[in-house]
């Protein structure tokens, strides 16, 4: 009887608890956190594109508190590890995932048709699905405008440009920089050396000084290490960083730079995930956006060209300016839009030529 009793309470104990604890279940599950992982290609650093999107994703963090957890995996290579990495957060209940380098994209692809309850985004590429999104900045835009100052204050007229891959991403960044330079400086020609990585501190830094013996007196990059504000702050050349604000590195060397501001897209997407309103497509914002912004112009520009920069931004913030407004020709002599007419995005998205002024050729598929 003794033993009747113990489990006529036990059980009886168990029933209120399944309906007390189905109550508070319910609370708990309601209050659970979205869990969101970033994959970075790089280290973090302090500087650089993974340190820019990890700066996202710390600004999102604190815009959205308990609603979110997060998780970062970083210094990820562009090849199977990716694939398994992305596999792994949404197998461990990762209900949103960026994915923040251009070669992750099939990977992504491939995971997100196994896992359809999970939202994917990635950035910088242009495939979709139903529970798959891309996003990107117009650094283009950015690019022009360190073309400007760099073409109004080059005395060698050479300008050096140390890039990762010939994407279009790539291409697009390296013909705004001579646009720029040339819409004030005709006589400005670009310099590009290719390092085949994003990041490769001893490449880069090796590219970068192989400019500067071609005479080139102003650098930029398209890879995420600081090697090349580095180098030219040795060799006493300017230079424009990229993705970041690199100054610490080029105190004297950088004159300015374009950043990625990732944290309110990160905020409001995630936002979206966790209200129920996410819908799949492509984003792509500049200036009037916020996602792209100028490094603040060192004290060594002079004043007219300050000027010259702060009316363009002007005019991008409010839409009235495109950089790849025409004529645009290219170096091969070839006309890619007439004189006021503007490259659309579908064109810019597939650009595979250099622009006039650019002297390097594009490597041969």
């Amino acid at each position: 009887m003794s033993n009747r009793r113990d489990f006529i309470k036990v059980a009886g104990g168990m029933t209120v608890a399944l309906v007390f604890g189905a109550n508070l279940f319910g609370q708990a599950n309601a209050a659970e956190p979205l869990k969101v992982g970033f994959v970075y290609i790089s280290p973090i650093g302090d500087a650089g594109w993974t340190y820019q999107h990890d700066q996202g994703r710390l600004e999102m963090e604190k815009a959205l508190g308990a609603q979110v957890q997060t998780k970062y995996i970083e210094n990820v290579p562009e090849g199977a590890d990716a694939e398994r990495v992305i596999r792994e957060l949404a197998s461990s209940g990762y209900k949103l995932i960026y994915a923040t380098s251009f070669g992750y994209m099939n990977y992504v692809q491939r995971v997100a048709k196994q896992y359809p309850d999970v939202t994917f985004m990635h950035a910088t590429g242009y495939k979709t699905a139903n529970n798959f999104g891309n996003y990107n900045a117009r650094f283009y835009e950015g690019r022009y405008l360190n073309g400007v100052v760099a073409g109004k204050m080059s005395k060698s007229n050479v300008l050096g440009y140390v890039a990762a891959f010939p994407i279009p991403e790539v291409v697009m960044g390296i013909n705004a920089f001579t646009l720029g330079a040339r819409s004030v400086n005709p006589k400005a020609e670009v310099r590009v050396i290719w390092t085949n990585g994003w990041y490769d501190p001893g490449k880069e830094r090796e590219a970068a000084m192989t400019l500067i013996s071609q005479g080139a007196d102003m650098l930029t990059h398209h890879t995420d290490s600081t090697a090349v504000v580095q180098s030219a702050e040795e060799k006493g050349v300017h230079a424009f960083s990229y993705h970041s604000d690199m100054a610490k590195y080029g105190p004297t060397a950088q004159l300015s730079g374009t950043t990625h501001q990732w944290g309110d897209y990160y905020t409001q997407t995630t936002k979206a995930v966790l209200d129920g309103s996410w819908k799949t497509g492509s984003t792509w914002g500049g200036y009037k956006d916020g996602m792209i912004k100028v490094v603040p112009l060192s004290a060594a520009v002079p004043a007219d060209v300050k000027t010259l920069v702060s009316k363009l931004e002007g005019e991008m913030q409010a839409g009235s300016f495109n950089p790849f407004t025409g004529p645009i020709i290219d170096q091969d002599g070839k006309s890619h839009a007439a004189a006021g007419q503007v490259i659309s995005d579908a064109d810019l998205n597939k650009m595979n030529y250099f622009v006039e002024g650019v002297a390097s050729k594009l490597p041969q598929k």
